[in-house]
This record gives C-alpha cells, structure tokens and sequence, in this order.
C-alpha cells in the first residue's frame, strides 16, 4: 500500500507555530479515522489528535487547546495547526489511520522547538 507522506516540519522558536501536512493516496479516509502521532526519543508513540471521516476530533491533553486538527476529503489530505510550540512538542510527527496500518508509515516530519 502506498505510505502517507507528512510535511512541514521544522526548527521553531518556543511560542511559534507550524502546519503539518498529510498526503495519503491509496488511504480510503471513510473506513477509519486519521490521526497524528509523534515520536520522540526515549518515549513510547504518543497519539497527539484524531478526526473521523465526518470531522469529529480529539486531543491529547498535552497539545488541546494549542494544536487543531483538520481533514480535506477531495484531497485526501489530514493537516495538523501548530500553535504555541513548547519545547517538549519536539518530535517527529507522522500521520495514519487511528488505530494505525503498520503498512502505512511514512518518514514522518520533525518538529524542533527551541527555548
């Protein structure tokens, strides 16, 4: 299956923002919910925000309230709104179905917040 390919990340200063974005060709967006999630090192995968086919989201309590999650069907794309960065948001950050394909995996993106 194709792999989803995230974009957008970066080097930010603390308080800065990004947008994050999610091609995912071959995905089918109506069977399952899309999510991201972000790894970082020494830590367990965190799922970070969802939305379903309809646009019904979730957070984490770690980002509600600074990072908006939002979907394009015709595009097939999942986009994820970056506000009021903090250090401990830095990761790499990677798109997929909610709960994920192993098949689906892309590279991800990193995101570095700096103090």
């Amino acid at each position: 299956q194709v792999q989803l390919v995230e974009s957008g990340g970066g080097l930010v200063q603390a308080g800065g923002s990004l947008r994050l974005s999610c091609a995912a060709p071959g995905i089918i967006f109506s069977i399952n919910a899309m999510g991201w999630y972000r790894l970082a090192p020494g830590k367990q995968r965190e799922l970070v925000a969802t939305i379903t086919r309809v646009g019904t989201t979730n957070y984490a309590d770690s980002v509600k309230g600074r990072f908006t999650i939002s979907r394009d069907n015709a595009k097939r794309a999942v986009y994820l709104q970056m506000n009021s960065l903090k250090p401990e948001d830095t990761a790499v950050y990677y798109c997929n179905t909610v709960p994920p394909r192993s098949s689906s995996w892309g590279q991800g993106t990193q995101v570095t917040v700096s103090s």
